[in-house]
């Protein structure tokens, strides 16, 4: 597989990526992908392996993500770690795998485009702080869950403008 194949899978992928795992359906095509492919995959890469959890996770195999994410001993690997079980939903491992990633290089952007999308149609409680706050947004979604509506709109918006930034990050 080569990168061409990694953009054609993922223009196959479902949006929005949803909150929740149980949201999740696999897509069918990433199938074959086995997380030794990383290198391959991801030849250019600076994290690889983090990059191959986060196309596994956007391609909606969380189990295989998961797997792959625990196993990365670095900031990346705890950063989508974290993210697993934020959709799991469990929000107390996911605040200790964001513990765990401390500042992340990604967070100031992503900062900026969740300030987008609250003006766009972020509920009007939802206020960010100065710096991104992961175990805010946690919460947020955890929120979102329940309430469904414009929390869940900007929860999911957000999600994804997260995944793609540290995709991106890991994937180079």
């Amino acid at each position: 597989m080569i990168q061409t194949d990694v953009e054609r899978l993922l223009a196959a992928a479902p949006a929005p990526l949803p909150l929740t795992r149980a949201a999740l359906r696999p897509l069918e095509l990433a199938s074959d992908i086995q997380s030794d492919q990383a290198a391959v995959l991801f030849s250019a890469a600076p994290h690889p392996h983090a990059a191959l959890a986060g196309l596994l996770l956007r391609l909606g195999h969380w189990e295989r993500s998961h797997t792959v994410a625990q196993d990365i001993a670095s900031p990346e690997g705890s950063y989508w770690h974290a993210i697993v079980h934020r959709m799991e939903p469990d929000p107390g491992n996911a605040a200790y795998w964001f513990r765990q990633t401390g500042v992340h290089p990604v967070f100031p952007k992503l900062l900026t485009r969740a300030e987008e999308l609250l003006r766009e149609t972020g509920p009007a409680h939802w206020h960010l702080k100065t710096a991104w706050d992961p175990f805010l947004f946690v919460n947020w979604c955890e929120e979102a869950r329940r309430t469904g509506g414009a929390a869940e709109t900007a929860a999911t918006r957000i999600q994804l403008a997260e995944w793609h930034l540290l995709f991106d990050w890991c994937a180079g």
